[in-house]
């Protein structure tokens, strides 16, 4: 595309997706604060409300992450108290990662996350869920196009 071609930004879904992605991050911001974590850590930790046990391995595949971008907080997590590590008794190249009761815990303290982008949106459920699919199905396309 030639530069007398482009979309002024506002039209570009690249520069209204990364405003979107900031404007989230500072809503979630102070109840992160709040809650002692940052936005990397409740990934972690969402993953395993998931699927609790998995390996650092799965964890950075789930987020999309590299092994080496999950280590480190999930060390910093298990100093918190969230969670705890150990190496797999079948192989023990692997560590497994288990929630403690504070991880657990922890669950129910940061719905509110979810709960203040909802009414910060100013938009229904449905809405948000309908453009959450049409964002997946973008990064899904993209992704597979490597």
């Amino acid at each position: 595309m030639t530069a007398s071609r482009q979309q002024p930004l506002d039209r570009q879904l690249c520069f209204s997706i990364y405003g979107a992605d900031l404007a989230i991050n500072r809503a979630y911001k102070p109840l992160l604060d709040r809650l002692g974590l940052t936005y990397p850590q409740y990934l972690v930790l969402h993953a395993l409300w998931e699927t609790d046990g998995l390996t650092i391995s799965a964890i950075a595949e789930r987020l999309a992450l590299e092994p080496s971008t999950i280590t480190p907080l999930v060390k910093r997590l298990e100093a918190a108290g969230f969670l705890g590590r150990r190496r797999n008794p079948q192989d023990e190249r692997q560590v497994q990662v288990r929630l403690t009761d504070k991880g657990r815990d922890m669950r129910e303290e940061s719905a509110c996350l979810g709960e203040a982008l909802l009414k910060k949106a100013g938009m229904s459920l449905e809405e948000l869920g309908q453009l959450n699919r049409q964002v997946q199905r973008l990064r899904d396309a993209l992704a597979g196009s490597n």
